[in-house]
């Protein structure tokens, strides 16, 4: 791999790296961050991380698909065969490193495996435009929830997997920290966003507009129906509770959810609560993110610079995320002394600092060099 002197986020969207890196630091505070609820700026930055960052994290893989499978007129014939293959190689990589992160035992639910199912099960979708995109996700978000509500006394509520056990196909669907069947609507928003004109400035405001609409209903929505519906507080109350988790767990804070045994626990907007008002709040929030990252990259020409190292961290997301893992997992972070709240400064300035450093030698993270040296397999193809 030779290097070279190519600065972060050339031939890309610029405001996207920027909202990677974003949602980069949102999963480390969630991980290693001080515990949220506590009064001050850091109490509520840290709630803000919590469930947000993740589903931000799925609306910026929809757009991954998107851009892979033809950004805004999808890819036909060879070139549409060959894109396809990267999609599925991508997904088979992301699946086993998500597996092997799983099997270190650090108390994280991996998001890896699971991305790697999502993009599966999104990409016979992938020829279509925007609108079909949408409307889909929004079919899927109204109906998934309330299947895995249906089928708990199947498949099981929330699952607390022990230390080193990996997930399983019953967890990746249904009961793991990131259940396939309430996250993709997250990853189908993001390649209907993909596949809009992204240049356009009547396009950015209609994003925008749309993501405080969606948000206002999902948490304005989830404010009235449990203060309206008889039990419906209380439920929720009982719900954000959580079961009891065992003494050996590989959950994260912000994954135990919202499985209540009554359907009024499926009314929360909570993060992580695998509920429709949920989904579609935290929907809205992303797309306002990457909106507005978008926007103030192209109206702020100095941000560009000022935000780099950000942007050096977005442009290798993959690269960062398996760092804190691996990072959590050497340093054991759980019987570290140190105030979490200078565990998390610390991962976030060592990312940086090594981003920005690698960025200006090569233009691509180890781990993304790794994968495109993986999934160019597909340009044999014929």
């Amino acid at each position: 791999m030779r290097p070279r002197p190519v600065p972060p986020g050339v031939g890309r969207l610029l405001g996207l790296d920027l909202a990677r890196g974003l949602a980069v630091f949102g999963m480390y505070a969630v991980h290693v961050g001080p515990a949220p609820g506590q009064d001050g700026v850091i109490g509520f930055l840290m709630e803000l991380a919590q469930g947000r960052s993740s589903a931000l994290f799925a609306v910026l893989a929809g757009l991954a698909v998107a851009l892979i499978t033809g950004r805004r007129t999808p890819k036909t014939g060879q070139a549409g065969r060959q894109a396809v293959a990267k999609v599925v190689i991508r997904a088979v990589i992301l699946m086993a490193l998500g597996t092997a992160l799983t099997m270190t035992g650090t108390p994280v639910v991996p998001i890896l495996a699971f991305y790697g199912l999502f993009f599966l099960l999104v990409l016979p979708l992938y020829r279509l435009g925007a609108k079909p995109l949408a409307l889909i996700a929004v079919g899927w978000a109204l109906v998934g929830p309330q299947l895995l509500y249906a089928l708990k006394p199947v498949v099981g509520g929330r699952v607390f997997l022990s230390y080193g056990q990996a997930d399983g196909p019953v967890s990746l669907f249904f009961t793991g920290g990131y259940p396939a069947l309430t996250w993709v609507p997250f990853v189908l928003a993001g390649m209907a966003v993909a596949r809009l004109d992204l240049a356009a400035t009547a396009v950015r405001i209609r994003l925008a507009l749309t993501g405080v609409a969606l948000a206002v209903t999902g948490y304005g929505g989830s404010w009235l129906a449990v203060r309206l519906v008889p039990g419906a507080a209380e439920a929720v109350r009982k719900a954000e509770e959580g079961p009891a988790m065992p003494a050996v767990s590989s959950v994260s804070p912000d994954s135990i959810g919202i499985f209540g045994d009554t359907p009024a626990g499926m009314l929360a907007s909570a993060p992580h609560s695998e509920a429709t008002l949920s989904i579609v709040a935290a929907t809205g929030v992303a797309i306002l993110v990457i909106t507005a990252w978008l926007s103030a990259v192209d109206a702020f020409p100095r941000l560009r610079h000022l935000a780099r190292p950000v942007i050096a961290v977005g442009s290798m997301s993959l690269t960062a995320y398996v760092y804190h893992i691996v990072a959590i997992w050497l340093l054991n972070t759980e019987e570290a002394t140190v105030p979490p709240l200078y565990v998390l400064l610390g991962f976030i300035v060592s990312v940086t600092v090594l981003a920005t450093v690698w960025s200006r030698f090569c233009r691509r993270g180890p781990l993304e060099w790794l994968m495109g040296r993986a999934t160019g397999i597909a340009r044999r193809i014929p």
